[in-house]
């Protein structure tokens, strides 16, 4: 099976302030199909590369190729294939949500009867349809958030970047959201979407990348980063009916446990990632009379990830 082609690559983006870097020296490569989940603290620069590699932020230093060309200012035939949705969507208040969209399909020069086919068709798959004929004054935050997502979709374009994307959605509606993501993906489009939500990235990214202070910390695939690059081992969960003295000391003098953390009857350690392995430490536990209540291991987890780069909000 052939590897889809690059859609997106970055190559060294700079995005200096003053004497600050908000981007600092960041490559990326992004196939059709790719999600790219992008996470990090406030202020650790992912809007401002969302805003540069869609052309809106220029660069102090770099390149972006959309499709295999570089985007340079007045390549207007590259940015119909760029589409972005900040995390706060810019809208026309006093316009009805078709009227809005219809602006902004006249923008793209998309004319005629096929137009409002076309915006039927992203405001069902955002489930605004039924809301269509309503003043976006009167939606709320989540409902706004969805038609700055359908305004990006609407020219149809190869990239989606998407910051933020689900703040203002309820829980019915960020399953929603991810089941219009898998569509997305499966239409060949590449995208990235920066989010606090670990859990739901977990479930429809790619790939992630960790930012911190405008560099990119950590990349890989969603089990690489959760599993922190190394499938032999992983964190397991023990709790005890009742607290034991020097129960660190004991865990630590069995071979092949490591970083033990304790929380009063509840205890994580790191071991080897494998069952015949895990049943014979739990017979170890046993034979050392630790009053194990329960022992099962962790599922990799892109928010234990997060916290053992150990990445710092930024001021």
């Amino acid at each position: 099976m052939s590897t889809p082609e690059a859609v997106l690559v970055a190559e060294q983006l700079r995005v200096r302030f003053g004497g600050f870097d908000a981007v600092h020296d960041v490559s990326l490569t992004l196939r059709g199909g790719d999600l790219l989940g992008l996470i990090g603290p406030n202020g650790a620069g992912k809007t401002t590369l969302l805003r540069a590699l869609c052309g809106i932020q220029p660069l102090t230093r770099g390149v972006v190729n959309v499709l295999g060309e570089p985007l340079v200012p007045g390549a207007s035939h590259l940015i119909r294939h760029l589409g972005f949705t900040p995390d706060t969507p810019a809208v026309y208040e006093e316009l009805t949500v078709r009227d809005f969209l219809r602006f902004i399909a006249k923008g793209y020069e998309h004319a005629g009867p096929e137009v409002d086919e076309r915006i039927n068709f992203w405001l069902e798959k955002v489930w605004l349809l039924e809301k269509a004929g309503m003043k976006i004054k009167t939606l709320s935050r989540g409902m706004r958030q969805r038609i700055g997502i359908a305004r990006t979709l609407l020219p149809n374009p190869s990239i989606v970047l998407l910051d933020e994307p689900t703040a203002g959605l309820d829980p019915a509606g960020r399953v929603q959201f991810r089941q219009l993501l898998v569509t997305l993906r499966e239409q060949g489009k590449g995208l990235i979407v920066s989010s606090h939500n670990l859990l739901d990235m977990g479930e429809y990214c790619s790939h992630i990348a960790i930012m911190s202070k405008g560099q990119i910390v950590r990349y890989g695939t969603v089990n690489e980063i959760a599993t922190g690059g190394d499938a032999s081992r992983c964190r397991y969960t023990i709790t005890l009916a009742h607290p034991v003295t020097r129960v660190e000391q004991m865990l630590e003098s069995i071979d092949d446990v490591g970083d033990v953390e304790i929380d009063g009857e509840r205890i994580t350690i790191e071991f080897i990632n494998d069952k015949d392995a895990a049943a014979a430490l739990l017979l170890k536990l046993i034979e050392m009379k630790l009053p194990v209540a329960s022992f099962a291991p962790n599922a990799p987890g892109l928010e234990e990830a997060y916290l053992r780069t150990e990445v710092a909000q930024v001021d």
